[in-house]
């Protein structure tokens, strides 16, 4: 089977073997490795089934006569020379859309070189692997870069009729994304987008207003990626455990990252529980196995997650997140052996 097979077999719940994986490793870990392997051919061993393009930035930013600080076209400013950026101003400073002005949709859109580089990329390898288009941050992310993150969770609670029409506009701003997306990149699979609702506990603004203020608004980007031919998928951090009967029942088909350290988020429970009706993307501990397991305790957790995740479908390998800088070189070396091994 070609990646994209195994990725559309899973993802219709039919096993596969071997089981699709993807597997992303920051800069910092990389330049390690290689210097581990002394060279770069250990790269090649990496078969990732899926493939990204995309053709609309909603993390742009331009640089500002400040270094390190930039703005976003809804005025936000943000510091970018530390890990990780952050918001320092929001755009919006007060929960009213009086005298600020709104950005349009075409501010979002990629030049035409980075168009070209997309299509060419989904030409190339269209036939071979699982495409995936992304829209970068989702309605709640970017809600609260127009806002600030405090501001944003209080708006939830305290100006629902604000906050309201806040993901009302994004949402617009979502569906132009959208249609541009798939007017230049016709042939993807599926549509990618992410948004963190959950921390390490819950649902950051309780599942009850996340049913209210985002199931709905969500519901229909799905109903409208779905009427085009595409699958959805979504990354999310954290525990989101108590509304993913509500993302089933809005259509979606794949939630990645799948933190097992966060509550409820257990793979192999939410497999019992789900793993008939949605796919896991993700599973294996950024968090715990991946900086603090031995290379055998990895090797192990992967097979594993293979075994018990991919039977009857419905499963993607991968890490919770990306290999982060303090991952142990060695504990890095054995990710990438049981990646790649096939086991």
């Amino acid at each position: 089977m070609k990646h994209r097979d195994l990725v559309l077999e899973q993802i219709h719940h039919r096993e596969t073997r071997p089981v699709p994986y993807t597997l992303d490793i920051e800069d910092e870990v990389a330049a390690k490795l290689d210097a581990h392997f002394g060279n770069k051919d250990w790269r090649d061993r990496i078969q990732n089934s899926i493939y990204y393009a995309g053709v609309v930035d909603t993390m742009r930013k331009d640089p500002m006569d400040r270094a390190g600080f930039e703005r976003d076209p809804f005025g936000s400013i943000w510091r970018v020379d530390q890990r990780p950026f952050h918001l320092e101003t929001p755009g919006l400073a007060k929960p009213s859309f009086e005298g600020f002005s709104w950005p349009e949709p075409e501010k979002f859109f990629c030049g035409e070189a980075a168009i070209r580089q997309a299509r060419q990329r989904c030409d190339t390898h269209k036939a071979e692997r699982f495409m995936v288009a992304g829209l970068g941050w989702g309605f709640f992310e970017t809600s609260w870069g127009i806002r600030g993150f405090e501001n944003c969770l209080m708006d939830c609670a305290a100006e629902p009729d604000f906050y309201a029409e806040l993901l009302d506009r994004i949402a617009e701003q979502f569906t132009a994304y959208l249609d541009f997306t798939l007017a230049e990149l016709p042939d993807v699979d599926a549509i990618f987008l992410g948004d963190d609702w959950g921390d390490q506990r819950g649902v950051l603004m309780g599942a009850d207003r996340w049913r209210a203020m985002f199931k709905p608004r969500y519901a229909r980007l799905y109903e409208r990626i779905h009427a085009r031919g595409k699958l959805v998928m979504t990354h999310c951090c954290g525990s989101v455990a108590e509304i993913i009967p509500d993302l089933i029942e809005i259509g979606l088909d794949v939630l990645e990252s799948v933190q097992p350290e966060a509550r409820g988020m257990n793979p192999y429970e939410l497999k019992k529980r789900w793993g008939d009706k949605i796919t896991f993307w993700g599973g294996l501990g950024s968090q715990s196995t991946i900086p603090f397991g031995t290379p055998a305790q990895i090797h192990a957790e992967v097979r594993r997650l293979r075994r018990e995740m991919g039977a009857g479908g419905g499963y993607i390998l991968s890490c919770a997140k990306a290999l982060q800088p303090e991952t142990p070189v060695e504990n890095a070396v054995a990710v990438l052996e049981a990646f790649t091994s096939g086991e």
